[in-house]
């Protein structure tokens, strides 16, 4: 049922066509292969079809289209997606990517946002105004994978996960219907959407709650030697495990890059970086971060004020589209001696460069909210480990793939069971872990909405028992 699909011939292309405002793209076609590239170059799959859509009829139209020939389907937002379950091989792509309108009422602080939206250009409008809405720490992220699967970022301990902070969404379903989907109508699908994926439908607009963010927001990088890694880890321990939900702090190991603010002799030698964001006034921010900025002998300290917006795009240059990825990730409760100890270990033999263990400060307000709340079950989870392992020789994918997954085991005895479902890079295997409690439900809502799973490239709930 994963991978069966029909064949496309031309004949029935061209019924679409009558129907469709868009671009439709077959493989002779000028556009294909940029259309079919997505972010993880790991991923090479050639669709039967691809349906750039103009707008909401043209979704409805493909999805239409896509039930009556018995299609394999996969949607395709923006961003980046690791496990590339956006394109798929002989079937239709849904793409959204042209479908980028957002519009942001600063009286209401609300935003409408439409399925094809990265993260800049959301950050961009609400910031007009000095609002944002918790969101991805990568600006090249697109808004429905990030929303759909949860979403976590710099506000996120202040003000929740993006699923949060969604006020409503209208969703066209496998049976081709627009729905309107929010806390007093249509309530279960709204349930389901806040972190069960992309399993129940095509999201068309999401509208979300803003709030008030910069400009200028207290942020910034402490980049330590490795070699006082464990010690600094602990301090770290000690340092979060009592900052109010204002402060964020992340630890990442990495080969440092050759950025201006850090010293050349340091360039491409392996580090701990704490990055830390404060939600509040500037004042406050710098007495709540200043115990993180006295732990060790840093190289050196940036924290400092900067643009929400900057802040929000500082990481993308080391996340580019064209390398091969692969990731593993837990989630955890706390942080133990033996977590630090194995850090250390994994990172001292990460295999490339662009490689990272990093790790985000989770809980706060996402916390506050009950697991049966919303689809999103990981509500126990205080931090969360991404083994980013990234390379350019397909020539090393064993080698990255295999020290990933040996760290991830080694991790393993420290974790809760659970794993965001953003980050999972295997087409299927762990449903299981990524919905946990709530999968049972989000099944019953899937054989109401999808009986026949129509929506299944993605970490899929399939509509049985």
């Amino acid at each position: 049922m994963a991978t069966a699909s029909t064949p496309i011939d031309d004949s029935i292309v061209s019924e679409l066509e009558t129907q469709f405002r868009g671009t439709l793209l077959q493989p002779t076609e000028a556009g294909y292969d940029e259309a079919r590239n997505i972010w993880n170059a790991m991923i090479d799959r050639r669709p039967a079809l691809i349906a750039q859509c103009a707008g909401v009829a043209d979704v409805r139209a493909a999805v239409d289209f896509a039930r009556t020939n018995d299609l394999l389907v996969s949607v395709k937002g923006a961003g980046h997606n690791i496990a590339g379950n956006a394109i798929n091989d002989d079937g239709l792509v849904i793409d959204l990517s042209p479908m980028k309108s957002v519009r942001v009422d600063p009286e209401a602080k609300t935003a409408r946002v439409e399925p094809g939206v990265i993260l800049s250009e959301l950050d961009h409008e609400t910031q007009a105004f000095g609002l944002a809405t918790p969101v991805g720490y990568n600006s090249t992220t697109g808004i429905s994978g990030l929303t759909l699967g949860g979403g976590f970022g710099w506000l996120s301990r202040k003000y929740g996960l993006t699923a949060d902070n969604l006020r409503s969404v209208d969703i066209v379903t496998a049976d081709g219907e627009l729905r309107h989907a929010s806390e007093s109508e249509n309530e279960d699908l709204f349930w389901a959407v806040r972190g069960g994926s992309g399993n129940f439908g095509i999201v068309t607009s999401f509208e979300f709650d803003l709030h008030a963010v910069g400009p200028e927001v207290l942020s910034g990088l402490i980049v330590h030697p490795f070699d006082d890694a464990a010690d600094v880890l602990r301090a770290y321990r000690e340092y979060v495990a009592t900052v109010p939900d204002d402060v964020t702090a992340w630890m990442v190991f990495r080969h440092a890059p050759p950025l201006e603010f850090i010293p050349e002799e340091w360039h491409g030698k392996m580090v701990l970086i704490l990055a830390a964001f404060y939600a509040g006034s500037m004042s406050d921010g710098e007495e709540a971060l200043k115990p993180l900025r006295e732990i060790g002998s840093p190289i050196v300290d940036v924290i400092g004020p900067h643009p929400y917006e900057g802040w929000q795009q500082a990481f993308d240059g080391l996340l580019g589209p064209g390398a091969r990825n692969y990731w593993k990730s837990h989630n955890f409760e706390e942080i133990t001696d033996g977590m630090i100890d194995t850090f250390v270990e994994y990172a001292a033999s990460m295999p490339t460069p662009l490689s990272e263990i990093a790790v985000a400060q989770l809980g706060g307000a996402i916390n506050h909210v009950s697991v049966e709340e919303t689809a999103y079950p990981h509500r126990d989870a205080e931090f969360l480990m991404n083994l980013h392992t990234r390379w350019e020789d397909p020539a090393q994918d064993d080698e990255c793939i295999a020290w990933a997954r040996e760290c991830y085991e080694a991790m393993k005895p420290h974790a809760t069971g659970g794993v965001y479902v953003n980050f999972i890079p295997e087409d299927v295997g762990e449903e299981r872990a990524a919905y946990r409690e709530n999968y049972d439900r989000l099944v019953e809502i899937k054989k109401t909405y999808d009986p026949e799973n129509l929506f299944r490239m993605n970490q899929n709930v399939t509509p049985t028992s």
